[in-house]
């Protein structure tokens, strides 16, 4: 996603498919600079699936984006499990919602 991209926007993208309860875009401790990555969390699964459905590989703020469910995190990865997907969405326990570009 777009460096430029904030909690609010992500809010708003996802909120057009249902009821968003977070939204967080991660930024670099060191830097305090956007990874271009983040995570919603939702409040019905059922919604969420459908935001990713809807929003995985569009246009979003001149990016492509590719939203996916984001995994648990595994034990002794620093990363929080998302290696492989970067950029996001979330939703605690198994609604995680990750938007990857």
């Amino acid at each position: 996603m777009s460096s430029a991209t904030t909690g609010e926007d992500l809010e708003a993208l996802f909120g057009e498919h249902g009821v968003v309860t977070s939204a967080k875009v991660i930024m670099d401790r060191e830097t305090g600079n956007s990874k271009c990555f983040g995570f919603v969390e939702m409040e019905d699964e059922t919604e969420g699936m459908n935001a990713i459905n809807a929003l995985n590989e569009t246009e979003f703020q001149g990016r492509m984006i590719v939203v996916k469910k984001a995994r648990p995190r595994e034990e002794g990865d620093r990363n929080g499990g998302h290696r492989s997907f970067h950029r996001n969405g979330e939703n605690r326990g198994e609604r995680r919602f990750n938007q990857n570009y």
